[in-house]
C-alpha cells in the first residue's frame, strides 16, 4: 500500500509562490537534483492539480528540460500522472490521466492498490483539498533560505488546524532544509 506524499518548496516566510506566481527563488543545485531523483524513483505516480500539471507539461517534455536535467526529465515524463480538475481539458503529456474532482474513497483505493507512494507536487488547491480530507500521509516541505515578503501561502484553506509530527529533518549544503511530517490522526 502506498502513501500520498506532498512535496513542496517554501520560502522561510511560508510562501510556495512569490509575487506574480514567481518560482525563481527556488534554491536548486546538484544535491537537490540527487534528492529529486531519489524521490521520483520511490514513487509509483504523480498527483497534480490542473494548473501545476499544465506548468509541468509545458516544461518537462521540452528540449530545455531534457538538456538541463535529463535524469529528472526522464522520470517526470515516464511516471504515471493523475490530474485532479473540474475542467474537461488538459495539456498533452505522456502517461497522463484526468481523474476529475477529489473523491476521498477513490484516493484511498488508489493508495491501497499502489505498490509504491504517490507523490503530490505543488498543486496548492489539490493540497488544500487532500489536507481537508486527511488524505496526505506525509508532508515534505523544503524550506528555502529566502524571505519573499509576499506571495501565495500553501496552507490557506485546509479546513482548520491539523497537528503534525516530525518524521525527519535534513539540511542541504545550499541552506535548504527538508522537514518531513506525518499527520497525527
Amino acid at each position: 500500500m502506498g502513501k500520498i506524499i506532498l512535496f513542496d518548496m517554501l520560502s522561510l516566510d511560508g510562501f510556495f509562490e512569490g509575487p506574480g506566481g514567481s518560482l525563481d527563488w527556488h534554491n536548486v543545485d546538484e544535491e537537490f537534483q540527487t534528492f529529486a531523483i531519489e524521490q521520483l524513483d520511490a514513487a509509483a505516480g504523480l498527483l497534480f492539480g490542473r494548473v501545476t500539471f499544465d506548468f509541468m507539461a509545458a516544461f518537462w517534455p521540452g528540449r530545455e528540460a531534457l538538456e538541463l536535467d535529463p535524469m529528472t526529465a526522464e522520470r517526470m515524463n515516464g511516471l504515471p500522472k493523475f490530474v485532479f480538475s473540474r475542467a474537461g481539458k488538459m495539456a498533452e503529456w505522456s502517461n497522463s490521466r484526468m481523474v476529475g474532482e477529489v473523491v476521498p474513497e477513490k484516493l484511498r483505493a488508489m493508495k491501497a492498490e499502489s505498490p509504491k507512494d504517490l507523490l503530490l507536487l505543488g498543486s496548492a488547491v489539490l493540497t488544500e483539498s487532500l489536507a481537508a480530507c486527511d488524505l496526505i500521509d506525509e508532508y515534505r516541505l523544503m524550506i528555502n533560505p529566502v524571505i519573499l515578503g509576499a506571495g501565495r501561502p500553501l496552507f490557506s484553506k485546509t479546513g482548520g488546524r491539523q497537528a503534525l509530527g516530525l518524521i525527519a529533518a535534513r539540511s542541504f549544503g545550499n541552506g535548504n532544509v527538508l522537514l518531513s511530517y506525518r499527520g497525527m490522526r
